[in-house]
């Protein structure tokens, strides 16, 4: 009897878990969507969300930087409508290039998970770079191979506090 009572309380703990990391990434998608404004102050670059779409490229003026996001390379999140013991992760591959460096790619994943080597930010030429939101989410009815190519990504590129290396 007890044992049977130690796995449903393990298991209803997963699923509230589960639930609860979906609706951090609702907010966090719908903040995608929101227009940025007040571009022309210094602190208001550093907080924007630059946007980009699979296989877009952006040049960043501001920061010397061009940016392109070439895909997502692990997609492993809960769909919607589904109950998963883990919420999962999805790794956004961004291409970073400075005006004196080589490309680098970065895997920025959706959720912070040093264990497994998931980061949301990396360092780039004195600059952090973080994935704050990837979108669409997957469903139960579609899952993620449906989504190859409309993924859409939200970044924010700041100064970083430590030193100005060259990754």
């Amino acid at each position: 009897m007890i044992p049977k009572t130690i796995l449903f309380s393990i298991g209803l703990m997963s699923v509230l878990n589960c639930n609860t990391q979906k609706e951090a990434h609702v907010k966090n998608a719908s903040s995608l969507n929101t227009p940025q404004t007040g571009m022309n102050s210094t602190s208001a670059k550093n907080d924007a969300l630059i946007s980009l779409s699979e296989g877009e490229n952006k040049f960043l003026k501001e920061y010397d930087m061009n940016i392109t996001f070439k895909g997502v390379s692990e997609d492993s999140r809960c769909p919607e409508g589904v109950n998963c013991i883990w919420a999962g992760v999805a790794v956004a591959q961004v291409e970073v290039m400075g005006t004196a460096t080589r490309p680098v790619i970065l895997n920025l994943a959706s959720t912070e998970n040093p264990g497994r080597n998931y980061h949301q930010s990396a360092d780039f030429n004195g600059h952090t770079i973080t994935l704050k939101t990837i979108a669409p989410y997957p469903t139960s009815a579609e899952g993620t191979s449906a989504l190859k190519g409309k993924y859409t990504i939200g970044i924010s590129v700041q100064k970083s506090a430590g030193n100005a290396t060259t990754k």
